[in-house]
Parts: structure tokens; sequence; C-alpha cells
């Protein structure tokens, strides 16, 4: 395949490689030294578009992949308030995205069994549930879109919450949470991997189920396992449809 990689920082990096070792060709590369390069002719070069940029051009991004009609891979977060008109003009318009918070495959396990495990510490109320994310200092966003999957993984099936909330704990921002809340806390810390924890406590114990990325390759080959994916395919998508842990 001819690929297109919208943000070409430390991921859009990564994925180069494992693009390369899989064969296939990059044929356009954007930063923010070369956005000038991003027009519809351009793109028009590429059977597929991987978009790792920042949650201010995404949007800008996905629209002129649309015009181009070029499929489109969005590992951007930070624009899901965005994600039922995308949708919608995706469909409406005949185009191709796939998106997620996260394309590592561990991680996609991780939020299969967090589902899982919600549906389990249903009937137990004396169990509060909280979500732990720890990233590095540059992360743009907060909570981790990462950490938003999971939150809505436990929303989905445990009844005692109905939200979440975020306490940001480098910037102060600290939130008295509400019973029915489910609080996601956002730690930044300097040169450390990523990682979820999801925590159910009681007052006789404590369950912590978390997952720590090593390094970002797992998440990049998974961006381009998802772009191998969407070729021949026309539609709305996301990661989830690319893993059948329920089959």
């Amino acid at each position: 395949m001819k690929i297109a990689l919208l943000g070409y920082g430390k991921m859009g990096q990564i994925i180069e490689q494992f693009a390369q070792n899989r064969n296939h060709e990059i044929v356009l590369k954007i930063d923010e030294h070369s956005l000038d390069q991003l027009t519809v002719e351009n793109l028009r070069n590429a059977d597929v578009a991987i978009d790792f940029s920042t949650p201010h051009s995404v949007m800008q991004n996905i629209e002129i992949c649309f015009e181009a009609n070029v499929p489109l891979v969005v590992g951007t977060t930070g624009w899901y308030g965005q994600l039922q008109n995308v949708k919608d003009k995706c469909i409406a318009s005949n185009n191709t995205l796939l998106y997620g918070s996260n394309f590592s495959i561990g991680v996609n396990i991780f939020f299969y069994v967090n589902r899982m495990l919600a549906k389990v510490m249903n009937p137990y109320p004396q169990y509060d549930a909280q979500v732990e994310e720890i990233h590095h200092t540059q992360k743009l966003d907060s909570p981790s879109g990462t950490a938003i999957t999971i939150a809505e993984g436990i929303l989905e099936s445990l009844d005692r919450k109905d939200e979440w909330v975020n306490n940001l704990v480098d910037m102060g921002e600290q939130v008295a949470n509400q019973p029915n809340q489910l609080l996601i806390e956002s730690l930044r810390i300097e040169d450390v991997p990523g990682t979820h924890t999801v925590i159910y406590s009681s007052e006789v114990d404590e369950i912590e189920f978390k997952h720590t990325a090593h390094s970002r390759a797992g998440f990049a080959l998974g961006a381009v396992i998802a772009a191998e994916w969407l070729k021949g395919r026309k539609g709305f998508y996301s990661v989830e449809n690319i893993f059948e842990f329920n089959n």
C-alpha cells in the first residue's frame, strides 16, 4: 500500500518503520514544517492515510481526506466531541474512516477484559471504582483517549457510576467526585511509560488491573495493521471492529 502519514513526530516515524518492514511505501509525510504539502492532489497518491497529528489539526485532516476520498486511520485523540458529526459526514460522502484511542493489541485485550470485569463487579457495590493514567509531560490531552475508553467500558456495566470526571493531579485540578462519578486521575511525569490502571477498592481489599506500554511500538504496529484492514472497505469503524474477542 501507499501510505500518507499525517503527523510525522515520534509516533509517525515509528509507524514509517513498521510500514516499510511490511513492504508498504510512504508517499507523503506531513509535519508542522510541511503543512503546505497537505493537498487533495498529494493525498490522492496514497491508498490510505494514517493520522497521528494533534487535537488542533485532526479535524482539518479528516476533512481533506474526505475531499480526496482517501481512507483514513485516526489515532489522534482529543476530538471525540465531534465524533457523531464526523461519522455522519463519512457515511454521507461514502468515505472510510477508522478511529481508535489505542491501536495496541495488548490495550485492546485490556479494553475487552475491562468491560467483562465491570460486569463481574456490578453486583458488589461495596467496591468503588477508579481509573488512573500516567503519561509523559508532553502529552497534550487529559485524560488520555485510552483512559476515556476504559472509563466508558466501565460505565456500560457498572450501574453505580453514570459519568466520569477527571483530576489532573500535577496541575492541581482536584476534583471532589460524587459517588455516581467515576474518577479518572491523570498524572504527567517525565520519561515514564504510558500506564493505565483500573482500581476497585473496598474497606477490606483492593483489586488492580493494569496495562503498561514499554514503548510506542505496539501502538504503531497496530495502526499499520488497521490501515491494512481498511483495504476494500467503506464506512465508519472503530478499532474494536478489527478484533473479534467475542468469537
